[in-house]
């Protein structure tokens, strides 16, 4: 069975480029081991990702995602089943989800993906990816 996880949490300590590519190239080499896809948006101190793949597999990695010392506040925001992938070209990909990114600051300039909505917060991802915001694709599947 197929689900799609979407999630939110903040970055402990500042997200470099380092700690970017750090997660990224790990991400993408063990998520294609597993069969997991998905899509990561990092920003203004906040990653929010969506994890597609067979369930017990996107549990587990879900767990070791809130256990992970890059990640603080972790909220779940939605979890169902799924029939076939969204993301399902990459094991990991990245979106830079600046705010400065005028796109952002015209479109959503309210943006919080802590109260926000599941189906909002998914909107938003989907449309950053349709409008051509910087997408990085370290490993495609």
């Amino acid at each position: 069975m197929l689900v799609r996880l979407l999630y939110v949490s903040q970055s402990v300590g500042p997200i470099t480029t380092t700690v970017t590519t750090s997660i990224l190239e790990k991400s993408s080499a063990n998520n294609k081991k597993l069969d997991i896809t998905g899509v990561l948006c990092q920003g203004s101190g906040l990653w929010m990702q969506v994890l597609e793949g067979e369930r017990t597999r996107v549990n587990t990695l879900y767990s070791q995602i809130m256990a992970d010392r890059h990640h603080q506040n972790v909220q779940l925001l939605s979890i169902e089943e799924i029939e076939s992938r969204r993301f399902g070209q990459w094991s990991m990909a990245l979106v830079y989800l600046s705010k400065d990114d005028p796109m952002v600051q015209m479109a959503h300039p309210e943006f919080d993906p802590y109260s926000a909505t599941a189906k909002d917060a998914m909107s938003l991802l989907e449309e950053l990816i349709q409008t051509s915001t910087p997408i990085v694709t370290m490993v495609s599947i």
